[in-house]
């Protein structure tokens, strides 16, 4: 990847694909800061929903993930999997999102947070979830991203990112074609498979399907090989585990301009 020189007219972002366990966490600890320094970048997005343990989310394990450099956690479908979450998520809302697309009076935690530049720029992050193939009481991404964007007008320059946890290739295309325009950066998330489509729509929205994941590469998607290769193979029960190794970064760096919002450079981050 070669990286155009660094506009003081743009923001560098880096959004990273969902953490997987120990090995992920790990792999951000070691790898991160230094590839925030090597590529100038201003702001780090991470999707976080199956770093303690492979599903879910803590306070330990946020914390840790903030630790080693990123700013802005989104989540997913495990977001309230784990014991505390759901007072963690109420009290850190400005930095640890949940998707916004869920039942508004019944659902702990923000579904998108702000964050400000050194410069003034303001950035906001919006986590959505798809519905196909995902099951749960999850409203619909498309008018929830409409009323989103009704409700947060802005008087100023503002970059808005959205992570869209989704099975489906199509809804999260969709979404893009959906908010091309409207959003200056829309990335895929959740099969933890990263996709050869990092791109910029007509509209100016930067876009991939998938970001892929920050975890082991040893296993299936962040999963020991043996015992995901069990559960095809046999009908008896077989828990997942972490699968073992060294981790890699996959997912996403964009130079998005300060004034438009749009994206004018994207690239993806692979085996970072």
């Amino acid at each position: 990847m070669e990286l155009p020189l660094k506009n003081k007219e743009h923001l560098r972002v880096i959004v990273l694909g969902d953490v997987v366990g120990r090995p992920g966490r790990q792999a951000l600890t070691r790898l991160l800061r230094p590839l925030k320094q090597k590529t100038s970048c201003d702001l780090v997005v991470v999707n976080g929903e199956n770093a303690a343990g492979g599903a879910g989310i803590d306070a330990g394990t946020a914390l840790e993930i903030r630790s080693a450099g990123a700013d802005i956690i989104t989540l997913g479908d495990h977001a309230f999997q784990r014991k505390g979450v759901i007072d963690f998520l109420d009290k850190n809302g400005e930095w640890c999102v949940r998707p916004y697309n869920l039942p508004r009076a019944t659902t702990p935690g923000q579904g998108w947070c702000a964050w400000r530049s050194p410069d003034g720029v303001t950035v906001r992050v919006i986590n959505l979830m798809g519905r196909v193939f995902m099951g749960g009481s999850i409203d619909c991404p498309f008018r929830a991203v409409d009323s989103f964007l009704g409700e947060t007008v802005s008087n100023g320059p503002v970059i808005t990112i959205c992570d869209m946890h989704a099975e489906a290739t199509s809804e999260k295309w969709a979404m893009g074609r959906y908010t091309d325009g409207r959003l200056s950066l829309v990335v895929g998330t959740h099969t933890h498979v990263q996709t050869s489509d990092a791109q910029i729509l007509p509209g100016g929205t930067g876009y991939i399907t998938d970001l892929g994941m920050t975890g082991a590469n040893t296993g299936v998607i962040g999963m020991d090989a043996q015992v995901a290769l069990r559960r095809f193979l046999s009908p008896t029960p077989a828990p997942y585990q972490i699968a073992e190794g060294e981790g890699i970064l996959h997912g996403v760096i964009a130079d998005i301009d300060k004034v438009s919002g749009k994206t004018v450079w994207i690239s993806a981050l692979r085996d970072a």
